[in-house]
């Protein structure tokens, strides 16, 4: 097979994302069929383990699906696009697997100093910051916490709240004008 596809495959690609931009699933499942293997090729070949390049093609996929809106075939190919995708979110996984330590476990030890809440709250500043986190809805304050002092990315917190990953930027984004607004106040 070639690198490179025929005009009428690569048309074809591009045609099959612009309608996944509309949230059309048949083109998706389309897509899926015929590049699925092919992505999940080049993930191999960068990860060199079967799971993480798998994870590196659903991670692809998902990110298609969500923003197959953004391909602008005056930009570039949707062959490109496509690759760039699974390349980007194989090298992502390989960063962050290389960063963990085998077989390492920490002690299972309590933490005896307070969090990092509780040592604000001990302050005029953080007593004003928790006053005005109790003027946000319970939700977006848990948000916010969840975010900012226990160190969850925007993407966990989507993952782990089951909401759009656009969702849950807004949400704090709109949460921290909020509290800007509290505190200036």
């Amino acid at each position: 097979m070639s690198s490179t596809a025929s005009p009428s495959v690569a048309g074809d690609t591009a045609s099959l994302l612009l309608s996944c931009g509309r949230g059309d699933r048949a083109s998706f499942r389309a897509l899926y069929d015929r590049w699925g293997p092919r992505l999940h090729g080049i993930a191999l070949r960068i990860t060199r383990q079967p799971a993480l390049a798998a994870d590196a093609t659903h991670d692809t996929f998902v990110q298609v699906w969500q923003q197959a809106d953004r391909f602008d075939p005056a930009r570039g190919s949707a062959e490109a696009f496509l690759v760039s995708l699974v390349r980007y979110r194989a090298l992502d996984i390989v960063r962050r697997h290389a960063r963990e330590i085998p077989g390492y476990e920490a002690d299972e030890r309590p933490d005896e100093t307070p969090d990092a809440l509780a040592q604000l709250v001990g302050t005029a500043e953080g007593a004003a910051l928790h006053r005005c986190l109790g003027l946000l809805d319970a939700e977006r304050r848990r948000l916010v916490v969840m975010a900012f002092v226990d160190g969850l990315s925007h993407s966990e917190l989507s993952e782990k709240l089951r909401v759009p990953l656009g969702t849950v930027k807004s949400w704090i984004r709109r949460s921290l004008l909020a509290l800007r607004e509290c505190l200036a106040a």
